[in-house]
C-alpha cells in the first residue's frame, strides 16, 4: 500500500498491500454519542474511540511504567522514559517481567484503567453498572524482535462467562504503523461468532472445565486461529485494517472480532506499550478465571 514506511509483518509472513487485502480502521468521535458507538461496534466489530483520554495522562502512564522497568536494561540510557526509546544492547527479561507483575497489580495502573472519562463510557456502553475484569494485561515489545500475536478472538479465553463481554485496547503513547499495533480482520466478528458456535458443537461432549478451555483437544495450538496472516485475508477474501493510532485512542472490540499484531518495525526505535482490559454488565455471568491478577504462567 502507498505511503507505509515498512512492510507490515508478523510470524514470518509479509501482508499483502493489495487494497483488497490491507486498509485502515474507521475513526469514531467519542461524542459522536452512545448509540452511535453502538451502532458502529455492532457493524464493524470494533469502534475506534479518537481521543477518549487525555494523551497527556497516557504519555505520563507510558513514562511511569518504563520508568519502573528501566533497570532490566530496556531503555536506552539517558533518555525520556516516556519516549520509549529501546536499548541498543540486550536486557534482562527476567527482571522486565517480575517488574511487569508487578506493575499490573499498582494502584497506578488500578487507577488508569478506572479513570472516570473511560468507566462512565463504559458503563453507558453496556447499559448499566460495568464490570471491569481484575486480569488486566499489559505487553511491551521492542522493536527488531519477531514477537507478533498470532490471530484469535477474545471469547476463546472468555468461555466460563457472558458472551457479551468487551474488550478495551489501549495503546499507552502514540502508536504508528510501523510498532506493530494491533491489526483487525476486516467484518470478522461474523465469523468468530460461526467459528466459536462451530466449537461449541465439537466440545459439547467434554467436561466443564476442558469445555470452557482455550487449549482443549478440538481447539488449535494455544487458541489461535492462524499464525499466517495473509492467509486468513485471503481465504476470507477480506482486509487487514491497521491505524496509526495516537495517545489518548481507545478501541473497543467485539470478543468475536479477530485480530492479532504485527512484528514491532518502529523506524524509531521505539517500545510498542499496550494494555487490553475487559468490561461486561455486571449482572451478566462472570468468568471467574479472570478475577485473579494477570500472570505470565496463568495459561489465559
Amino acid at each position: 500500500m502507498a505511503g507505509l514506511a515498512v512492510a507490515l509483518a508478523a510470524n514470518g509472513k509479509l501482508l499483502s498491500t493489495a487494497a483488497n487485502r490491507l486498509g485502515y480502521l474507521t475513526p469514531t468521535d467519542p461524542a459522536a454519542g452512545i448509540e452511535a458507538i453502538r451502532h458502529f461496534y455492532r457493524t464493524q466489530g470494533y469502534v475506534w474511540l479518537k481521543g477518549l483520554l487525555r494523551p497527556g495522562d497516557v504519555i505520563d502512564f507510558r513514562g511511569w511504567v518504563l520508568s519502573r522497568l528501566a533497570d532490566s536494561g530496556l531503555l536506552k540510557p539517558r533518555t525520556d522514559p516516556s519516549l520509549g526509546i529501546a536499548a541498543e544492547s540486550g536486557f534482562d527479561r527476567q527482571v522486565a517481567d517480575r517488574r511487569l507483575m508487578s506493575l499490573v497489580r499498582s494502584t497506578a495502573f488500578e487507577g488508569f484503567c478506572a479513570q472516570p472519562r473511560l468507566s462512565r463510557l463504559m458503563d453507558a456502553f453496556v447499559g448499566g453498572l460495568s464490570y471491569l475484569h481484575k486480569r488486566k494485561i499489559m505487553r511491551f515489545t521492542l522493536p527488531g524482535t519477531s514477537v507478533a500475536t498470532p490471530a484469535h478472538y477474545d471469547l476463546v479465553y472468555l468461555r466460563g462467562g457472558t458472551s457479551r463481554v468487551v474488550t478495551a485496547w489501549i495503546p499507552l503513547g502514540d502508536t504508528s504503523v510501523d510498532m506493530g499495533g494491533l491489526i483487525y480482520l476486516e467484518g470478522s466478528h461474523s465469523v468468530g461468532a460461526a467459528m466459536e458456535a462451530q466449537f461449541a458443537r465439537d466440545n459439547a461432549g467434554l467436561d466443564a472445565k476442558e469445555r470452557i478451555s482455550a487449549y482443549n483437544r478440538n481447539m488449535g495450538e494455544g487458541g489461535w486461529v492462524s499464525k499466517d496472516l495473509p492467509d486468513m485475508a485471503e481465504r476470507f477474501d477480506t482486509r487487514w485494517l491497521m491505524a496509526d493510532f495516537e495517545a489518548g485512542d481507545v478501541v473497543l472490540h467485539s470478543p468475536f472480532m479477530i485480530h492479532a499484531s504485527t512484528t514491532n518495525q518502529s523506524i524509531k526505535g521505539l517500545i510498542r506499550l499496550s494494555t487490553d482490559i475487559r468490561y461486561q454488565n455486571v449482572d451478566d455471568e462472570i468468568d471467574a478465571r479472570w478475577g485473579n491478577h494477570w500472570s505470565l504462567d496463568d495459561m489465559l
